[in-house]
This record gives structure tokens, C-alpha cells and sequence, in this order.
């Protein structure tokens, strides 16, 4: 059985960091950046179009134990996110980089052989700084010097246009090897973004008959007054948000829908103090970035409001205070078939009937909130209790009243602070260890250089950060964790000190290794930790809650907690569940668990085919929203062009 630094989502793969490679054998200044990044793109491109996949595998670093020299077990990768097939695909090592490439040109025989011989290209990006080559040390505890650049490439079987970045290390001297290539979709060419110069015009300047202006022709379209919209995407959170934005921009007519009042309510609901704990620079959403005077930390409200102007600027088919109430997948039609009730003013109701053929559920990464079952519950006399998901705040004069919070991550935490600012004694009952880490080291080691004021664009960061494979990620967040333990050390100490009980998360893999595999067990410090270490909130570790009484909680240990007020914190269930109410059929077994990763490295079943026709999962913090909503859309695109050799 894992400890619970190790635990990850049931299903998952515990996917250990990855070998360092060796550091360059020619002294760094007299590397050529830019020669090693043509030679390298050159020879790509080379056996590419000669059909030689062997020497394509050839360019990189080579599988453990094949080295002429260092004997490291380092080996080479290549990410892709679908510029080479229409999944999300991490191959490690020459040998499967080389049967990829084979079966990827034998089937159908059509899909290479059909557009001659450069299917495939590759150019050194050399538009900025930032992308161009550089000489650089991958490793952020030093050692590890090599050569990195951005590329750009094109896939002539379907006319893809996308984006990468290159590693490349010395394996012996003058020999360069591909450590990682990456590879993402951007595009489609004759399909294009209607964005920049292919914006639409809004007005025709001529007399046309029974011409509507632009309040008309938005309800028509709003409404769908002429047919179904081609996606439906259920939750107007970030998630479908973006999802819609980027297909839209696609041309491809989608409807949001969300049960709430407003949009931005599944922010404005939440707990009053509640505030991002990310940066302003690594949350933008796509197309419309924060203003730059925009607070580094952004209020939930203040968030809330900002998705109702996103959905208003970008012109977003959204309706709120509406909920599906029937779903069947129609096989023979390839199409979902979906009964929509929507509220329209007050007391008034319609069932609208739509056939989309994509629904992508898009309530965000995590399920249900997972409250749980604990004989006596229903017999609690104090105030009241909650699931952290509806919490609506701490009375005021809270003086002499108890409350006991269940959990000791991020909610968790902010709903302390929250009661102790407002006079209660505040225990927080912590089951098992969390990572902590101080919101100065997210913004100054995790994301800093990528994401911080006058970083690169954000669009270039996200393609440096998912350019690492996840093996790669997580030895990068290893050294970076190592890093801001170092300077948090002081807080860490304190608060084991104090009985809450921290951790370095999977492998030692910090915050993001949290988050990727195991979807929470973190709280990253906003002022919490100080209220643990001063004693303003007590901590009752490593114990379960085994009855509910009458005005306290009971424990494995015997131990009663008096409580007035009661906080679960105990997260969500897996996105899976959430599907399962929204669905009224049951749902195949070929849909699995969401979230963690898979063998590979790359997450399971959201952002990419779900195993269900027509079904998608999209969710995650903002950031991971902007990146992975253009890659949503693009599949959605490819089933509803025919660009897949399967339909």
C-alpha cells in the first residue's frame, strides 16, 4: 500500500522522475546554439522524408544502456499532443518513437503516401528571444547543460499546423541528440482561427433586404432558433468556457449550458474569502487576457465577474438557469439527443429538445463533493455544518463558539482563517500529511521566469511547461520542491512542530505532482501556516472522525472534539461521478477513471476521447484550461471534418 505522500488517483500511474542526462562535454561557450538546432531540424526533416524512421530514432538520445559514452539512463522523447495522430501520446525511447512512425505511415496507406513526401517538416522558430536557440541548463539544481529551441511544424496529411520545443543534449563531443521534442497542434490549414485577419467583418456596407442587426442576428443565434448547435458543453465555469471560446473561434456552433443564475456563479457562491491562490500572469484565459492592472491574486467575485464579460466580448451561446434532464446517444445518427430545461423569468420553465453531436461535461476537474457517511450526523445539535463547496462564511462575533474544519488544504485553510478573524477557537482536523508551500515560492521558483511580470507570452510558456514529458516534469518539480523547502524551511519546521504534519508530495514531485496525480492534498500559504504556528488553530492529526454527536465529533482514538459549526473539507469525488448524474444511460466500461496519469504520462480520459462517442471531460485550474481547450476543439474538429483515419 502507497503512503500517503504517494497516494495518486485510484487507477493512476505512479510514474517515478525521470534519469538527468549528462551535461554537455564542450565548454559552453563555444556552443553554437543556432548550428546544433539547424543541424538537428535538418537531419529531421531528412529522414522524414525519406520514410527513414530508424534514423529518425537515430536522433535521439538512445535507450539506457546504448551509450558510446556517460552511461547514463537517460533516453530520448517525443510528446506529441496531436500533430502526429489524434491522441495524447508520450513515446520514450528510440524504439517506440520508430514503431510509432511506421504504423503511423502503413494505415490507412492513404494517410502519408498521398501527400508526397515532406508529411512532416520542421522549422527552427527564431521570432523572438525567447524561442530561438539558446544554451541553457535544463536542470534547475545546475548540471545539466544543453541546447533548447522552439519549432515550428506541419503535417501535410491534414494540413496541421503546430508548435514545439526541441532539449537537446551532448552525447558524446559534437554529437547532439534529441533529449525531448514536443509537438503541439495549433491548426488546421483552410480551417483557421477566426481571429487576427480572419475576423469577421460585422456589418455589410450595402442595402440588403430584411437586413438584422447585430441584437437580432445574437439572439438568433443565442437561441438557436434555426437548429441544434454542433456541441453542447455542460458548465460555464473556466472549463466549458473555454472550451466554447476556442470553438467558436473554430466556427463550430456550441451552446453552453449551466444551472445556475448567472455565469461566474459557480465562483461567486463559494465561501466569501475565498481568493486564487495561482497568479495573475499563469491564469489568462485564451483570447482575452487579465488587464494589466489586474491584482496579482484574483477575488472570487471579482473572477465571477470577469467570466460574465468574457462570455459578453466573445459573444458565448450560454444559457443559465438550465439543466439537462434527458440524454440518449443515438448510434445509428452519430448524435446525442438532449432535453433541456430552462428557466425563462419567473416561475416559467421550457424543455427544448437539441441533437448535438459532442457533449463535453465540463463542471470542472473534480466530481460530487465528497461528503462523508458518519453515523450520528443527523443528530448534531450545534449551529450547523457544511461541505466546504456551499460554506457561506463565518457569523460575525464569533466569540465563544467552537468550529471544527475536516481537512487541512487550500478551502480548508481559508475557511480557518476565516473563522479566526471573525473570533471562533478553530481546530482544523488533519487526516493525513499536506504539502504546504508559500504563495511567495509559487510565484518565485514554481512559476517564475515562465509566468511572472514581463515573462515571455503565456501561450509560449504553456508550450515550454507541457513540452516536458511527465517523467521529465516531475525530476524538474523535484529540484524546484527541493528548492522552496529550502526557503520555507523555517514554516515547514514550525508547523510539524505545531502537529501539522507536511509532505513533499509523489516522489518528492511538490505541488504539481500533487495536483497531475492526485488532484488536491496541498495548501499553498496565505496566511494559514502563521495561524497554525501562533496556536489560533489547533490541529487534530492523523485521526478519523468515526461518529457525529450530538455537539462534537468523536474519533478513532477515543477523543471527542466539542463543535459548534462543522466544515467538511473532504474534496470532490472523481469527474466521473458528475458524468453519471448528468447521463441518464449508464455509461460504457470503456469510460474510465478521470484524472492521473496513465503509462505513458499523459492524463487519463479528460482532453482527449473518452472512449465514448461524442463524449468529452474537460476541466482543471485556468491555466491548464487555456491550453487544453485548443486541443478539445481541435478533436471535435477532426470527427466533424473527417481529418481522423477514424471517423
Amino acid at each position: 500500500m502507497s503512503s500517503i505522500p504517494e497516494s495518486v488517483v485510484p487507477g493512476s500511474v505512479n510514474l517515478p522522475p525521470a534519469p538527468w542526462p549528462p551535461a554537455a562535454v564542450t565548454p559552453t561557450e563555444a556552443i553554437d546554439a543556432g548550428a546544433v538546432a539547424e543541424h538537428i531540424v535538418a537531419s529531421l526533416n531528412d529522414a522524414l522524408s525519406k520514410r527513414d524512421h530508424a534514423a529518425v530514432a537515430d536522433l535521439f538520445l538512445p535507450d539506457p544502456g546504448n551509450y558510446n559514452v556517460n552511461n547514463s539512463l537517460a533516453t530520448g522523447y517525443w510528446r506529441d499532443h496531436l500533430v502526429l495522430s489524434w491522441r495524447l501520446r508520450t513515446l520514450k525511447g528510440p524504439a517506440k518513437i520508430c514503431a510509432f512512425l511506421d504504423e503511423r505511415s502503413q494505415v490507412p496507406p492513404s494517410y502519408c503516401q498521398s501527400v508526397g513526401p515532406d508529411w512532416l517538416t520542421f522549422e527552427v522558430d527564431e521570432s523572438s528571444g525567447f524561442r530561438r536557440p539558446q544554451v541553457t541548463d535544463f536542470r534547475p539544481a545546475g548540471g545539466v547543460t544543453g541546447v533548447g529551441f522552439f519549432v515550428k511544424v506541419e503535417n501535410g496529411a491534414f494540413g496541421g499546423v503546430g508548435r514545439g520545443v526541441v532539449r537537446a543534449v551532448e552525447e558524446r563531443e559534437g554529437v547532439w541528440k534529441i533529449w525531448t521534442l514536443f509537438t503541439t497542434l495549433e491548426g488546421v490549414k483552410g480551417m483557421d482561427e477566426r481571429t487576427g485577419l480572419r475576423r469577421e467583418i460585422g456589418v455589410e456596407h450595402r442595402v440588403v433586404e430584411g437586413r438584422t442587426n447585430w441584437t437580432e442576428r445574437r439572439r438568433a443565434e443565442r437561441e438557436f432558433e434555426e437548429g441544434s448547435p454542433e456541441v453542447l458543453v455542460i458548465g460555464a465555469g473556466q472549463a466549458g468556457l473555454s472550451a466554447a471560446a476556442r470553438l467558436k473561434m473554430l466556427g463550430i456552433s456550441t451552446l453552453v449550458t449551466d444551472k445556475n443564475k448567472a455565469v461566474g456563479d459557480n465562483w461567486r457562491k463559494r465561501y466569501p474569502q475565498l481568493v486564487l491562490h495561482d497568479p495573475v500572469w499563469y491564469d489568462h484565459l485564451p483570447y482575452i487576457p487579465f488587464p494589466e492592472s489586474w491584482p496579482v491574486f484574483t477575488p472570487k467575485d471579482k473572477l465571477a465577474d470577469w467570466l460574465e464579460s468574457y462570455v459578453k466580448a466573445l459573444d458565448l451561446n450560454v444559457w443559465t438557469g438550465s439543466e439537462m434532464t434527458a440524454c440518449f446517444w443515438d448510434k445509428e445518427h452519430k448524435r446525442w439527443t438532449v432535453d433541456i430545461r430552462r428557466i425563462q423569468g419567473e416561475g416559467h420553465a421550457e424543455i427544448r429538445t437539441m441533437y448535438p453531436k459532442h457533449i463535453i461535461i465540463a463542471t470542472g476537474h473534480a466530481g460530487k463533493p465528497y461528503m462523508p457517511s458518519i453515523p450520528g450526523i443527523d443528530s448534531f445539535q450545534g449551529g450547523s455544518y457544511w461541505h466546504s463547496a456551499n460554506f457561506p462564511g463565518a457569523k460575525e462575533n464569533g466569540r465563544g463558539k467552537k468550529a471544527v474544519v475536516i481537512g487541512a488544504c487550500n478551502s480548508s485553510m481559508d475557511i480557518c482563517q476565516d473563522y479566526v478573524e471573525k473570533g471562533y477557537d478553530v481546530t482544523v482536523v488533519q487526516r493525513s500529511s499536506t504539502l504546504v508551500i508559500s504563495s511567495d515560492n509559487i510565484r518565485k521558483v514554481s512559476l517564475g521566469v515562465l509566468y511572472e511580470e514581463g515573462g515571455p507570452p503565456v501561450e509560449d510558456s504553456d508550450i515550454a511547461v507541457w513540452g516536458w514529458p511527465s517523467e521529465l516534469l516531475k525530476s524538474l518539480q523535484v529540484d524546484l520542491t527541493s528548492i522552496t523547502e529550502e526557503r520555507d524551511n523555517e514554516m515547514i519546521h514550525q508547523l510539524n512542530r505545531a502537529g501539522f504534519k507536511t509532505d513533499s508530495g509523489p516522489s518528492g514531485g511538490g505541488i504539481f505532482a500533487k495536483y497531475l496525480q492526485r488532484g488536491g492534498g496541498y495548501y499553498i500559504d496565505v496566511g494559514g501556516a502563521k495561524l497554525i504556528i501562533d496556536g489560533k488553530v489547533k490541529v487534530k492529526h492523523g485521526q478519523e472522525v468515526v461518529e457525529v454527536l450530538p455537539r462534537g465529533l468523536k474519533f478513532t482514538d477515543g477523543s471527542v472534539l466539542e463543535a459548534d459549526e462543522i466544515v467538511f473539507a473532504t474534496g470532490y469525488e472523481n469527474m466521473r461521478t458528475m458524468a453519471e448524474v448528468l447521463l441518464e444511460q449508464e455509461l460504457t466500461d470503456k469510460v474510465g477513471g478521470i484524472w492521473g496519469w496513465d503509462q505513458e504520462g499523459e492524463m487519463r480520459t479528460i482532453w482527449t476521447s473518452s472512449g465514448h462517442p461524442g463524449l468529452w471531460f474537460h476541466g482543471g485550474n485556468l491555466a491548464f484550461c487555456r491550453y487544453y481547450s485548443r486541443l478539445v476543439a481541435l478533436q471535435i474538429l477532426a470527427k466533424l471534418k473527417g481529418l481522423e483515419r477514424q471517423a
